[in-house]
C-alpha cells in the first residue's frame, strides 16, 4: 500500500483553520475546562459539607484527593488502550460519565457515597487529560500546536478558578448550597459532550496502524493539515517501551517534573480556606479569591511565554521561584497576613505560568506511537503524588501545623527543579534542529 508523507502536504507552513480544527479545539479546551472545574470544586464544597456529612480530617483528605485517585487510575488504563485502539471513541464519549457524575452528586446521603462519584468523577477526568491531549495534538496544524495545548493549560485554570468563584457565590445557599456547587460541573460536561460528537481519529494514528486511506481522508477533511512524517507502519504500545534505554529518561522527567509540579498545586488549591485560616487570615475565603484570580492571571502569561523560552528555563526557573516562596511561607514566623497573601499570590501566578508545560512539554516528550501511553503514564504519577499528598495534608496541617504541610511542598519543588536540570530535554522547535 502506498505510503502517506504528510511533510509534502501543500499547506505544510500555512494549513487554513478549517470547521473541524475548531471543533477540536473548541472540544479539547472544553474538556480541560471541565477536568480544572471538577477538581477545584471540592475545595470550598467540602468546607461547607462539613458539618451535614460530619466530615474530619481523615474524610477532608479522602475526598479532596479522592478525583486525583480516580484520574491516576484513569489516565494509567487509557493511555495504552488509546496508543491501540484510538483516541476518537474515548474523547467522544467519556464526558458523558463525567455529567452523570456530576448530576449524581447532589443526591448523596453520606461521605462514602461522595467518595464513589468522586473516583468516578477522576476516573473520567483520567481518560480525558490522555485522549485530549493526544487527540487535539495530532489533529491540529502544526504551527498552532504549542499554543493551543497552553490554552488548554488556560482553559483547566479557568475551570478551576471559576469553580472557586461559584462555590464563593453559592455557599449562601442554603444548607444545600454545597450540593449544588458539586452538580454545577454537570453544566459544561453536557455542553463539551455535544461539542464532541464527530471529531475524527488522529490521521498519525491511523498511519501507526497501517491505516493509510483513513488517515488521507482524515487529512482532506482537515485541509492538509501539516503534520509531520512519521515512521511507517504498525507499531504497538507498551509500559515496558517507556522503560526501554531509548525512551526511559523522558518518561522519567515526565513523571518526575508533572508530580512535582501538582504536588504543591492541588495540596494548596485545595485546601486554601483551612491554610489561610491555620495563618491566621481573617477572611480566608476572600483570600482564597485573590489567590485563584492570580492562578487564572499566571496561565494567561504561561500562555504568552510558551513559545518564548526554552522548556528547560521555564522549568527550573519556575520551580525554584516556588521553592523560594513557600520556604518564605514556612519559615517566617508572625509575617504579616497581607506579606502572606503576597506570597500566595506570587505562588499561584508562577504555578498557572508553569502549568501551560503540563501539555505542550508532556505532548511533545513522547513520538506518536506512544504519546498516550507517555501522557497517560506522566498523568498517572502527578495524581498519585498530588492525591497522597492531599489526603496528607489536613492531617500535617492538624497534628504540626500549617508550616510543615507548607514544608512538603517546598520539598517537592526541590526535587523537581534538580531533575529537570539534570535530565530535561529540551523540546522548544525554536531552540531544537
Amino acid at each position: 500500500m502506498q505510503s502517506v508523507d504528510l511533510s509534502n502536504s501543500p499547506a505544510t507552513l500555512h494549513s487554513p483553520i478549517r470547521p473541524l480544527h475548531i471543533q477540536a479545539a473548541v472540544g479539547g479546551v472544553g474538556g480541560q475546562f471541565c477536568d480544572g472545574y471538577v477538581l477545584g470544586i471540592i475545595g470550598i464544597a467540602i468546607s461547607l459539607a462539613t458539618t451535614p456529612l460530619g466530615l474530619d480530617a481523615l474524610w477532608l483528605g479522602l475526598l479532596g484527593g479522592a478525583a486525583l485517585i480516580g484520574l491516576f487510575l484513569g489516565s494509567l488504563l487509557t493511555g495504552p488502550l488509546a496508543d491501540r485502539y484510538g483516541r476518537k471513541h474515548i474523547y467522544r464519549w467519556n464526558m458523558a460519565l463525567f455529567f452523570g457524575a456530576s448530576i449524581a452528586q447532589f443526591f448523596v446521603q453520606d461521605a462514602q457515597q461522595l467518595l464513589i462519584l468522586r473516583l468516578l468523577l477522576g476516573f473520567a477526568l483520567g481518560s480525558d487529560f490522555v485522549v485530549g491531549v493526544s487527540l487535539v495534538a495530532e489533529l491540529v496544524p502544526r504551527r498552532f500546536r504549542g499554543p493551543l495545548l497552553a490554552l488548554m493549560a488556560v482553559s483547566w485554570t479557568l475551570g478551576f478558578t471559576l469553580s472557586y468563584i461559584v462555590g464563593y457565590l453559592m455557599q449562601s445557599w442554603g444548607d444545600d448550597a454545597w450540593r449544588w456547587i458539586l452538580a454545577s460541573s454537570a453544566v459544561p460536561s453536557l455542553l463539551v459532550l455535544l461539542v464532541r460528537q464527530g471529531t475524527p481519529e488522529s490521521p498519525l494514528w491511523l498511519m501507526k496502524q497501517g491505516r493509510h486511506g483513513e488517515a488521507r481522508r482524515v487529512i482532506e477533511r482537515l485541509g492538509g493539515a501539516d503534520l509531520p512524517a512519521e515512521e511507517q507502519g504498525k507499531a504497538k504500545a507498551s509500559w515496558g517501551q517507556l522503560f526501554s534505554p531509548e525512551h526511559r529518561r523522558r518518561t522519567l522527567v515526565g513523571m518526575v517534573f508533572y508530580t512535582c509540579q501538582v504536588i504543591p498545586y492541588f495540596a494548596m488549591s485545595t485546601f486554601i480556606p483551612r491554610i489561610l485560616d491555620a495563618l491566621k487570615i481573617e477572611d480566608s475565603y476572600t483570600g482564597g479569591l485573590v489567590y485563584n484570580i492570580f492562578l487564572l492571571a499566571g496561565s494567561v502569561v504561561g500562555l504568552l511565554l510558551i513559545n518564548l523560552l526554552t522548556r528547560r528555563a521555564f522549568l527550573i526557573g519556575t520551580f525554584s521561584i516556588n521553592a523560594v516562596a513557600l520556604f518564605v511561607l514556612a519559615t517566617w514566623s508572625g509575617m504579616p497576613g497581607l506579606y502572606v497573601v503576597g506570597v500566595f499570590a506570587v505562588f499561584a501566578f508562577v504555578m498557572a505560568a508553569s502549568g501551560v508545560l503540563e501539555f505542550a512539554y508532556t505532548s511533545e516528550l513522547f513520538p506518536t506511537e506512544l504519546r498516550a501511553s507517555g501522557v497517560g503514564i506522566s498523568v498517572a504519577a502527578s495524581r498519585i503524588g498530588a492525591a497522597s499528598c492531599t489526603f496528607i495534608l489536613p492531617v500535617v496541617m492538624e497534628r504540626f501545623g500549617a508550616s510543615a504541610a507548607i514544608g512538603i511542598c517546598v520539598t517537592a519543588l526541590v526535587i523537581g527543579a534538580v531533575v529537570c536540570q539534570r535530565w530535561a530535554p529540551e523540546t522548544n522547535p525554536r531552540y531544537v534542529g
